[in-house]
């Protein structure tokens, strides 16, 4: 059976310990959803390849001899590289959970090309303020919403006065704006935990 051959944008989400000369990827992709992706190893990349690395948005030139269960890259093109998601750990702790989150729940076809704007927007979020935790809830509240699952309806109601104005804060400013840390945010990791109890009790999204 011929070689398959796929042409697509996609975000690195996971990054595994390289092993007989290749290095393995969870890629997503707006058209393919998630994709396990093998890149060879070398010292000298080709002029058409790039080493991709965690959070890299590329476009990738793949191809699979067992029906896409994995895909081998022929060519990669870096699109967006954040070099200072790396800046602290707990910027890159909250970036890897999410990016995780997305590789470890299957997207619905119809859902795909809002994920990947999500991931874009977050990432560059992430790169961008000092404010990872604000970051993630707003990308944890949004990919649910966008899965459809009814957090607005369902969990929002259930905060009191006060913590409910703060996640209405969060989540009506573009996340561009998080990086302002004057926001005067207090309850952030308890807005975070509330949400994920909601999550796991009331949706099938896989938090860990």
């Amino acid at each position: 059976m011929p070689a398959q051959s796929l042409q697509t944008d996609a975000f690195i989400l996971l990054k595994r310990p390289p092993a007989d000369a290749f290095q393995s990827f969870t890629a997503f992709s707006a058209e393919h959803g998630a994709l396990t992706v093998l890149q060879r190893l070398s010292k000298k990349s080709a002029a058409t390849s790039v080493a991709l690395d965690l959070f890299d948005e590329a476009s990738l030139l793949l191809e699979s001899s067992n029906q896409g269960r994995t895909w081998f890259v022929k060519e990669a093109r870096l699109v967006t590289r954040h070099p200072t998601l790396g800046r602290s750990y707990e910027t890159l702790r909250s970036a890897s959970t999410f990016a995780a989150l997305v590789a470890r729940n299957p997207v619905h076809e119809d859902s795909r090309a809002a994920v990947a704007q999500l991931l874009r927007t977050a990432l560059a979020a992430f790169a961008a303020g000092p404010r990872p935790d604000l970051v993630y809830f707003k990308s944890l509240y949004r990919f649910a919403r966008d899965e459809g699952y009814p957090v607005a309806q369902q969990w929002l109601p259930t905060l009191p006065g006060e913590m409910l104005a703060e996640a209405r804060h969060i989540l009506h400013t573009p996340l561009a704006g998080l990086e302002n840390p004057a926001l005067g945010i207090r309850h952030s990791a308890i807005l975070q935990r509330r949400l994920e109890e909601y999550l796991r009790g009331h949706t099938e999204i896989l938090l860990e």
